[in-house]
């Protein structure tokens, strides 16, 4: 142990190996450390930036990891593929701790950094490993029991190292277990989220197996290449990493692409059984751009071969209930049945309903769209139904065919249609029933034919009950009623930020401050996409030529403040000492306020309810206690 060699026959051939290599980079057990790689600020920034989608779908499983082992004193960490500490979870006082030894955000642990440690030798060996108490080259690291797993991509490259370091008298042989199962947890949704276009096959030697953590998921081209794999699908297809991309699905199953679709589409309950060319069987359930299975019945879906590629695709960005709206939207897009879409304002349902305008038989006609909670009373039905010249006092000589007829063999969109006038609901009700509109001052009608898309934030059932929306109306137009999320409800914030950002800043490549990232995904979004679209077009347009990076500094004053008042809020969670008086409560929480908003008095003053007058009143009668040291 001196010289960094153990005794033979001590320790395993990787540990052995490893010291070899800790000594060769010349290290010594109980030396000083030599020079090791803390990165900086942009350093670290920029590292986060670059794995932003590991982070995003890292976070939620270190935070249900470290559930399971809150117990005990230890921490999560997750790192890039070169060593660098990205994210870290733990027990206050063990990570004050770990802090200690630099494992902290920014820290290096390769091997030659560090000597043997789990993070720095699950690197070099691209295995999962434990390094218990003393296995550990640095003598200072011997308190340690530490357990990390690699996290590879679809294509098994090496993206980063998950671990669990604690206390080695809490050291457990089952927590390397427990990361290699939290990793392909990780590794899975990565593959989903990033070939969510292609076709891809969920495997299992059991048919109970497909959706659990054990199943095998393979990507397959258009053309039958096998182009992505997790660990357990390269298993169960007797595949090696440097096989994806240069094998065919029919090199390994004895069964075309085509053919597997076909065959689940007639049994849409069943996943489909697969013989392999070696004789052994599987069971394939088959997923596709929509996020749906073809387990639907024949025809439902759209063909699983190339994945639906119509406009509705084109805005998915991952997240499932808005998938699911759109699929529901698919079943009914051909077919004589109207469709309500509710959701908040400023949750792109005009977006939607274009969009399935453009997916539909009828994207050859027109798209026609009316708000009607922004139209006068006087002119909602003129501009509905149109007018024959010479109709009222102001109408054009020519006349005019109205929005209705404009919609004739297109869609006609009547958003807000819970905010229409009483008086109005009739007639539009008349025309759905005859498909006939007759124009204001003339006694002709014309036959109309088009696919009828609303939208409304209102409970069009409690408008019902109210008597402000006519129940017949309700009962005409409410044939698939479809709900889009809340941005806040949303799983796929960094995706549609992304699309966001490309399309303000196109080719520029500009992110948002991981920091800032996380604030912003936290706050609730009152406005939805349509403010988070115009606060991302404000931010972009606030960047100088040579930054690359959204912070808080870029925002409008009005947004940063939200922020900061969320960050307030989360480290007010205080438990005051008992006051004596209620003036004492009072000047702590003045002092808690300003210190959780960084001096920021807007900030502040709305966390406090009161004015910025009051504020700075309270702060001068602080500064003046402190004077004479009652404070």
């Amino acid at each position: 142990m001196e010289f960094g060699c153990p005794p033979s026959g001590v320790v395993n051939e990787r540990l052995a190996l490893s010291w070899q290599r800790s000594l060769a980079a010349g290290l010594q057990p109980m030396g000083k450390l030599l020079a090791s790689e803390h990165a900086s600020g942009g350093e670290l920034r920029q590292t986060l930036t670059r794995n932003h989608e590991l982070l995003a779908h890292s976070r939620p499983v270190m935070e249900y990891l470290f559930d399971q082992v809150r117990h005990a004193q230890s921490i999560v960490i997750l790192s890039d593929d070169r060593g660098m500490l990205m994210h870290t979870l733990g027990d206050p006082f063990f990570l004050n701790k770990a802090e200690r030894i630099a494992l902290a955000t920014g820290a290096c642990w390769l091997e030659e950094q560090r000597g043997t440690n789990a993070i720095g030798t699950a690197i070099a060996e691209h295995e999962p490993v434990q390094i218990h108490g003393a296995e550990h080259f640095l003598d200072r690291n011997g308190f340690l029991t530490c357990s990390a797993a690699p996290i590879r991509s679809y294509q098994g490259e090496l993206m980063g190292i998950l671990d669990i370091s604690c206390d080695h008298r809490n050291g457990n042989p089952q927590t390397l277990g427990l990361v290699s199962t939290a990793v392909r947890l990780i590794e899975n949704r990565l593959m989903i989220s990033a070939l969510r276009r292609n076709v891809r096959l969920h495997l299992h030697r059991y048919a109970e197996g497909i959706g659990t953590v054990a199943e095998g998921i393979v990507a397959v081209a258009d053309d039958g290449w096998i182009i992505g794999a997790n660990r357990a699908g390269l298993t169960m297809l007797r595949m090696a990493d440097h096989q994806i991309g240069a094998r065919q699905l029919t090199d390994i199953v004895d069964t075309r692409l085509n053919d597997l679709l076909t065959r689940q589409r007639r049994r849409p309950d069943q996943p489909v059984q697969v013989q392999l060319r070696d004789g052994s069987v599987l069971f394939v359930q088959i997923h596709h751009e929509s996020g749906l299975t073809t387990t639907l019945a024949a025809g439902a879906a759209p063909d699983a071969a190339s994945g639906p590629t119509d406009p509705l695709s084109e805005l998915d960005t991952g997240d499932e209930k808005w998938r699911a709206a759109a699929a529901k939207a698919r079943r009914v897009i051909d077919k004589p049945i109207p469709i309500v879409i509710q959701g908040e304002s400023g949750v792109g349902k005009e977006l939607f309903a274009r969009a399935t305008h453009d997916s539909s038989k009828h994207r050859e006609g027109a798209f026609v769209a009316i708000n009607c909670a922004a139209m006068p009373e006087s002119l909602i039905e003129a501009e509905l139904f149109g007018y024959e010249s010479g109709a009222f006092t102001g109408a054009r000589k020519e006349g005019r065919i109205g929005r209705i007829r404009e919609a004739n063999g297109g869609t006609l969109f009547l958003d807000e249609i819970g905010d229409m006038p009483h008086g109005m609901q009739g007639r539009l009700l008349r025309v759905l029933q005859e498909r006939q509109v007759t124009p204001l001052g003339g006694g002709r009608s014309f036959q109309v034919d088009f696919s009828l898309v609303c939208a409304t934030n209102r409970n069009l059932r409690d408008e019902v009950a109210k008597g402000t929306f006519r129940e017949d109306l309700f009962y005409r137009i409410n044939g698939l009623t479809l709900h889009l999320p809340a941005l806040r409800e949303r799983t796929d914030f960094a995706a549609l930020s992304k699309r966001l950002l490309e399309e303000f800043n196109p080719g520029r490549g500009v992110c948002i401050d991981p920091d800032l990232f996380e604030k912003m995904r936290a706050h609730s979004w009152p406005g939805n996409i349509r403010q988070l679209a115009s606060v991302l077009r404000t931010a972009s347009a606030m960047l100088d030529d040579h930054e690359e990076c959204i912070g808080l500094q870029h925002l409008p004053d009005d947004i940063s403040d939200d922020l900061l008042l969320v960050q307030a809020r989360e480290s007010m969670r205080w438990q005051p000492p008992e006051p004596s008086n209620l003036r004492e409560l009072s000047r702590h929480a003045v002092q808690q306020a300003l210190e959780s908003s960084r001096g920021n008095i807007s900030s502040a003053a709305r966390f406090l309810g009161i004015s910025r007058q009051t504020l700075y009143r309270k702060i001068g009668e602080l500064k003046a206690l402190r004077s004479v040291g009652e404070v």
